[in-house]
């Protein structure tokens, strides 16, 4: 008798071409409406909103209205998890998008993996944590050190209220350009918080790309030093 979750029917899903194309588009970050999800999968919008119900319906993304209009988004951090881990793997098949340009040099250096930082600096972030002794890495289990709690705490971030949310603080992230760890869960996500609150880098609209000054890597670079 098989018994457990049956994968096939999120795993289709995904696999479907015009919805991958909406679930990476709301990686980004932001709600989008049908109609901007629908061009951004290039079909049209009767046929993403029929796409967008069935994703809604099996959990891979949320519903919010404001006003007339509707804004979706995905559903929790989990999905973008299981999205970011499946990027590895598509590289590694050679299921490259076509889609060049000098984004692309962008999106590895620095870019948003739903609510945390992934990306060339990210990898180079997490380095340092664990360098220092700030993260301690056992297998894939990861945590804060006493000298993590103390640096963190000097940043305003509170551990506290991030442990008592239902996300685990720490969690390795397989970065999908770089190949190797970058910082998940509910720490991870108030780095970015802290570097984009800091104005040390800023979103750019639509993408994923988080785009750093150069005074804000240096500042980035500093804070990690102290």
């Amino acid at each position: 008798m098989r018994e457990g979750p049956d994968i096939s029917v999120v795993a289709a899903l995904i696999g479907n071409p015009a919805s991958a194309n909406m679930l990476m588009a709301l990686m980004a970050g932001p709600a989008l409406t049908a109609s901007e999800l629908a061009q951004e999968a290039g079909i049209s919008l009767a046929t993403a909103s029929g796409h967008l119900a069935k994703l809604a319906g099996a959990g891979l993304v949320s519903l919010a209205r404001q006003g007339r209009h509707r804004y979706f988004r995905l559903a929790d951090p989990d999905v973008a998890l299981a999205l970011e881990g499946l990027m590895p793997l598509a590289a590694r098949a050679g299921h490259l998008r076509t889609r060049t340009g000098p984004r692309d040099p962008e999106l590895r250096h620095a870019r948003s993996c739903y609510d945390h930082l992934a990306g060339n600096l990210a990898v180079k972030v997490f380095d340092r944590l664990v360098t220092r002794r700030l993260l301690a890495v056992r297998g894939d289990a990861i945590s804060t050190t006493d000298a993590g709690r103390r640096f963190f705490a000097t940043a305003g971030i509170d551990l506290a209220a991030l442990q008592a949310k239902r996300r685990p603080l720490c969690r390795c992230c397989l970065d999908w350009s770089e190949r190797r760890y970058h910082l998940a869960g509910t720490l991870g996500a108030a780095l970015l918080d802290h570097v984009l609150s800091r104005r040390w880098a800023v979103r750019e609209a639509r993408t994923r790309i988080v785009r750093f000054s150069p005074a804000g890597e240096r500042s980035l670079e500093t804070w990690l030093s102290r």
